[in-house]
């Protein structure tokens, strides 16, 4: 889960890691007072969960209240690489005497944590890493050792910063180790780490990026999820226990195991770049391992629910999760639906192999579903699944 500036910036402050004094908030009105209190000059920042906001105006300058309810105004309702700002950060201005580069993140790749730091931060270390990757540190962290003062040093060291900031920079990496290990998260980034003239450092960004396996640990990140940007299926899905993704195609599918699913998708987009309107996916959706008749319900439920749906394609193999417990799921959620006075609506493709698969396609031949079709290969029962839903438009 990615936080918001003003997020990651709480917990920050939770750890002792400087930060400015700020207040988000959500109308131009509420920028001006926010400015009045805090004192002049401040600096609106778009709230998103993006990179780029400096480039694409996001964040401005304000040298008195009217300027600030001004910028809000223009920033507020930003589109900002697919990311609407609905809210503002309006922050303390803080003139940085030199601005660094540094992140805690977990190196999946390494199977490791690893630290980066650099002395030349600000808006263009994409470019800096690419044109002079020498002024880049890459320092790994073992996760048994942490990171104490002495690594903090070595690690700000190795980025180039300063002898004059090293204590102070120390500090603070400390303390976003602290964040990045107590909070359970993945990525701790601060890009600017400013010095100031008096030598102080001061986090003037934030990104933190939490872990949601960590969710069982941590109740707190409940209340940092961003209700308002939630997909409703998505979050509907969630509260099931369902492994659920929102595309934006017209065929929905269900299947077990996240690589089954993933080819199901490549085999659906294929079979639909060949017909009127390239249908795609509308969904990845996977029930798992040893999926219940009940699990299969809410799968079908969920993806029903979903207006651009026009046809449903359900494909499991079946081996923990026997083929029979699929098709009994299948008809468990048409009868759910005829309780409640609503129709499927929508034809579903149903190819089911492995375990159980001939007792699986009895039942639902013998429930004799409308709308439900079998179909034995994959490729045969995408391109199917595909046809329908460009019939279906």
């Amino acid at each position: 889960m990615d936080l918001f500036e003003h997020q990651a910036k709480a917990l920050f402050a939770a750890h002792g890691v400087p930060v400015l004094p700020g207040r988000v908030v959500t109308t131009p009105a509420e920028a001006r007072e926010a400015a009045r209190e805090l004192g002049a000059p401040v600096v609106v920042k778009a709230q998103v969960k993006t990179g780029g906001r400096g480039k694409a105006g996001g964040v401005r300058l304000a040298e008195g209240p009217a300027s600030a309810e001004d910028a809000a105004a223009a920033i507020l309702g930003m589109d900002i690489k697919g990311h609407i700002a609905r809210s503002v950060l309006i922050e303390k201005a803080q003139v940085a005497a030199e601005e660094y580069y540094f992140s805690f993140l977990l190196d999946r790749a390494d199977r490791t944590f690893l630290s980066i730091c650099s002395a030349s931060g600000g808006m263009d270390i994409e470019e800096v890493a690419h044109a002079t990757p020498e002024k880049v540190a890459k320092i790994p962290i073992s996760p048994l050792e942490g990171v104490n003062r002495a690594k903090a040093r070595e690690i700000a060291r190795a980025g180039g910063l300063p002898d004059a900031v090293l204590d102070a920079a120390a500090e603070t990496i400390t303390r976003l180790w602290e964040v990045f290990t107590e909070r359970d998260a993945t990525l701790v980034e601060v890009n600017p780490l400013a010095a100031t003239a008096d030598g102080r450092i001061v986090a003037l960004d934030g990104k933190v990026t939490l872990d949601d396996n960590a969710a069982f640990r941590q109740p707190d990140h409940e209340a940092l999820v961003d209700r308002g940007a939630e997909d409703p299926l998505e979050a509907a899905a969630k509260a099931k226990g369902l492994n659920y993704v929102k595309l934006d195609g017209s065929v929905g599918i269900i299947g077990n195991g996240a690589g089954l699913v993933m080819s199901t998708l490549d085999v659906v987009a294929y079979a639909g770049e060949k017909l009127p309107g390239a249908p795609r996916p509308a969904n990845f959706l996977d029930i798992g391992g040893g999926a219940s008749a009940e699990v299969m319900a809410n799968g079908l439920e969920i993806i029903l629910s979903d207006p651009s749906v026009r046809s449903v394609f359900v494909n499991v193999f079946g081996g923990i999760t026997a083929c029979d417990a699929v098709a009994e799921g299948i008809v468990a959620a048409f009868r759910l639906l005829g309780e409640r006075g609503e129709q499927v609506g929508r034809p579903l493709v149903v190819r089911l192999d492995g375990n159980n698969a001939a007792r699986g396609r009895q039942i639902l031949t013998e429930a004799n579903l409308p709308g439900v079709e079998l179909v034995n290969s994959m490729d045969d029962a995408a391109a199917r699944a595909a046809e329908l839903a460009v019939a279906g438009v």
